[in-house]
């Protein structure tokens, strides 16, 4: 251990029977598993020394390995409870690295899977207040609040309202303006910064002194229910929060397209055909991407063009419906892309492609930006720069669309 520099340990709690949403932590939000965002919030952090996952679950273990942490131990099932708490958590992961390994911390972070949308300098600002406030057991990420509580209420037991708090100095403080009453915060799980001490002496997860980080309301996602998780989705893929992201060279969203490519099946399809006993072969498409297609090209003047391995005539016949142009039976898109880049007369950073599967990944590898249905291939998922939050065929193309349509008009 290099005690020239402070060993700032990072504790990522993450059980694996979640009940709200089942297995939470390792399902994919966004194209990364959830616990996938707190850790890269430690492993991008200029402070953090180590990273580890504290989990009683085999699967959990082996993703939070595969993106960077480690799982030095396995939680015991009785800090794994649906009513533990922190402190036990955080009691126990401390005593054992220190008895198992000799390993002790000088500062512990606890970053909440649950909380996955942070600023990229959250970690970091939390770690410098608590080392600039000796007095300071803790310091806790907080948000102004919502809801003001001056203004909520009890009810007493015979019906009748009580009020919550009160103002010295101020009458009927809920019949105050908000800008009368003092400031108040909530408190997020985006980040705790801890002393050792303060766990392991204090058996406290903040002590007496607590020091805030004011973190922007934008950031403010709580993982609770699948409400929650939509609105995280919206928020991440919205692109305008500089936010921690889990892989490194995922690109923010372009200043500006000048041409969209896209895959056929599993794009504008869902993926499925009919065939009936002549052999003839129908698929579903979506009227919603169509329009959108048209409004793209109608307001942003951005060329979109088809290409698709898929040798069916229904592949020409929507095309040609929508008025796009297409290139049809191509097995490999490499050179077609290629040429319609000089065809365009554009570079690689003006061009988009929306892929779903696996022979897509080397289309991928020739553009600016990347796109993926919520349905993709996992391995797509992974490299694409955007994740739909819509299915291939079931209005993906017209989420594309629309973003652009906000983003540039």
């Amino acid at each position: 251990m290099n005690k020239n520099r402070s060993e700032i340990l990072a504790v990522i709690p993450a059980r694996g029977n979640s009940k709200s949403i089942p297995r939470k932590n390792i399902k994919e939000l966004a194209g990364y598993p959830l616990i996938a965002y707190s850790i890269a919030a430690a492993r991008q952090s200029a402070s953090v020394t180590r990273v580890i996952v504290s989990t009683d679950d085999e699967e959990i273990a082996q993703v939070a390995k595969q993106f960077g942490a480690e799982v030095p131990f396995m939680r015991p099932a009785e800090y794994a409870q649906d009513q533990t708490l922190d402190l036990p958590v955080f009691e126990h992961a401390l005593t054992w690295l220190r008895e198992q390994e000799g390993y002790v911390a000088d500062v512990v972070i606890q970053l909440r899977p649950t909380s996955p949308i942070r600023p990229s300098h959250c970690v970091d600002d939390a770690i410098e207040i608590l080392q600039t406030h000796p007095q300071a057991d803790c310091v806790r990420g907080v948000v102004v609040a919502g809801q003001n509580p001056y203004k909520m209420w009890h009810i007493q037991s015979d019906g009748a309202l009580s009020p919550l708090l009160t103002v010295q100095g101020i009458k009927e403080a809920y019949n105050a303006p908000r800008q009368a009453l003092p400031p108040v915060y909530w408190q997020t799980g985006h980040i705790d910064a801890i002393r050792p001490a303060t766990i392991l002496k204090k058996h406290s997860m903040t002590g007496d002194v607590i020091y805030p980080l004011l973190i922007d309301q934008s950031f403010t996602i709580d993982i609770d229910t699948m409400y929650d998780w939509q609105n995280a989705e919206r928020l991440i893929m919205g692109g305008t929060l500089e936010m921690v992201i889990p892989l490194e060279g995922k690109k923010k969203f372009l200043p500006k397209l000048s041409l969209i490519l896209l895959d056929f099946d599993g794009v504008m399809t869902d993926d499925r055909v009919w065939v009936d006993e002549q052999g003839h072969e129908m698929v579903a498409a979506n009227r919603g991407d169509g329009l959108g297609l048209e409004l793209v090209r109608k307001y942003l003047d951005i060329p979109v063009v088809v290409i698709s391995k898929e040798r069916n005539p229904v592949v020409a016949k929507r095309c040609e419906k929508l008025h796009l142009p297409y290139k049809q039976g191509i097995d490999e898109k490499v050179s077609i892309i290629k040429a319609l880049m000089s065809e365009y007369s554009v570079v690689p950073e003006q061009v988009a492609y929306i892929g779903n599967d696996v022979n897509d990944l080397g289309c991928f590898e020739l553009v600016g930006y990347t796109v993926a249905p919520a349905d993709a291939h996992e391995i797509v998922r992974n490299k694409a720069d955007l994740v739909l939050l819509q299915r291939g065929g079931h209005g993906a193309v017209r989420e594309f669309c629309d973003l652009l349509l906000r983003e540039y008009s």
